[in-house]
């Protein structure tokens, strides 16, 4: 067989200096049949991916809980950005991260409600070199099958945040700072410049080259596929129709998100008031729905070309006080999340809650209209969002406000408000999870067991 006909695989490449751009699936890339067509059985080629998003500060409570258990629930004003994807999602009541308490600690409930947020264990409380968590769900699945791609996880973020010093009443800044830990003492740090994120997913590895090819889009104005446009001329005479239709629209996905990314990085620094109180990195958008879009962008397209299977997403650290000008909430949201019953600061709350909640929108939006192997990369993902505070002036770690959305290739039975037993691990949700990621374990943090209320 001639090389204009050798079919391509899962991990061919379009490459170009300093680039090595990964595919989405393409129906010519399923097996072969014994009478030669594409294998019915594409199914075995079907990969599980599996993200966490961290939101800080708890909610507010009343707009976040459905009144009503079970199928047709109606949602709550802060999850009604959800309604086009009711039927993709479950919202779940009654799940606890026991770790968060204090137990004998003393305050930092904020620190504590992020690094036990996928850990599920006891942070220690200091402020020095000698910290201590435990393993987060996403990195034990990571260690399990991480090997399979070329990242065996990627974690994001819109605040650098800080890995050292104290954050919160004696707690090291690394643990409001990460959700993601490698080893009980190995935080993860994430990814918060979408250009960074970019340019490493679809770079060859080579710091110099890619360096090189940098310069050379900037200089000469040219896109990333500029560089690698004589390998795709290769590869779409070898494709079908349907195949060079789905990677036209692929490659002009990642046209527009570069040209977000440069039109971000153009803004004038000056241009938008801040919203942090501290320098954001350069390259950063300004425009923090912007930020977070681009972010979950990256996330897709690292899913969409099989580059990763896991993903962490911090859409702000833990005790964020960001403000929130362009929904009209001028106010620190740690500061508001303190309301001691003020109506007036439980309605921009709830508003902060919603935005964070549209976002989330966006991504399952996105993974739903983007195919996979078989169905969308919603109907083969698991998105686990929430907080790992309820109510933020509380500082109450019970009853977390969690959604679970996707299908989980077809395990998942979605559409309902599931409420749990009070007093239900998190980790209970999480060993679900990692036994339909084909990653199964014995326990995760304080687990005692699985959601049996998961299975259809």
């Amino acid at each position: 067989m001639s090389a204009r006909y050798h079919r391509p695989s899962r991990r061919t490449m379009l490459r170009g200096l300093g680039l090595s751009l990964a595919l989405p699936w393409l129906e010519s890339m399923a097996p072969r049949t014994a009478f030669g067509g594409s294998s019915a059985a594409a199914a075995a080629g079907v990969s599980q991916k599996m993200a966490f998003i961290f939101v800080p500060n708890g909610v507010h409570v009343p707009d976040w809980i459905p009144s009503t258990e079970g199928y047709g629930f109606e949602l709550p004003y802060i999850l009604e950005p959800l309604k086009a994807l009711q039927d993709d999602l479950m919202v779940i009541s009654g799940l606890t991260h026991d770790k968060g308490r204090a137990n004998g600690d003393g305050p930092g409930d904020h620190a504590r409600s992020a690094s036990v947020f996928l850990t599920g264990s006891q942070p220690r409380k200091t402020d020095g070199a000698n910290i201590r968590s435990g393993i987060s769900v996403d990195q034990v699945a990571a260690q399990i099958a991480g090997k399979e791609t070329r990242f065996a996880s990627l974690q994001f973020g819109c605040e650098s945040g800080r890995s050292a010093g104290n954050c919160d009443s004696g707690y090291s800044c690394a643990y409001s700072s990460s959700i993601s830990w490698a080893s009980g003492a190995a935080p993860l740090g994430k990814e918060t410049n979408p250009r960074s994120v970019f340019e490493r997913l679809f770079g060859n590895g080579n710091p110099k080259e890619m360096d090189k090819s940098l310069v050379r889009r900037e200089t000469l104005k040219k896109s990333i596929l500029d560089f690698v446009s004589d390998d795709a001329r290769r590869l779409q005479t070898r494709l079908g129709r349907d195949d060079n239709r789905k990677l036209d629209e692929y490659l002009s996905g990642v046209r527009e998100v570069e040209q977000r990314i440069d039109r971000a990085n153009s803004v004038p620094a000056d241009s938008v008031a801040p919203e942090v109180d501290y320098p954001l990195p350069e390259g950063t958008p300004k425009e923090y729905a912007e930020h977070i879009r681009l972010l979950c962008d990256m996330m897709v397209l690292s899913f969409q070309t099989d580059s990763t299977r896991i993903a962490s997403f911090m859409f702000a650290d833990a005790g964020s006080n960001r403000s929130y000008r362009h929904i009209n909430v001028a106010d620190g949201h740690h500061d508001l999340s303190h309301h001691r019953g003020d109506a007036a600061k439980h309605a921009k709350i709830r508003e902060i809650n919603r935005f964070h909640v549209s976002q989330l929108a966006y991504l399952l939006h996105k993974l739903k209209t983007t195919p996979d192997v078989q169905g969308s990369l919603l109907d083969n993902c698991m998105v686990c969002y929430g907080s790992g505070l309820s109510d933020g002036d509380r500082h109450n770690h019970d009853n977390l406000p969690v959604l679970l959305a996707g299908h989980g290739g077809g395990t998942i039975d979605t559409g309902r408000h599931l409420q749990v037993e009070p007093e239900t691990p998190m980790c209970n949700l999480f060993m679900s999870m990692l036994d339909r990621f084909g990653t199964s374990v014995d326990f995760v943090g304080d687990s005692t067991g699985r959601i049996s209320e998961l299975q259809i």
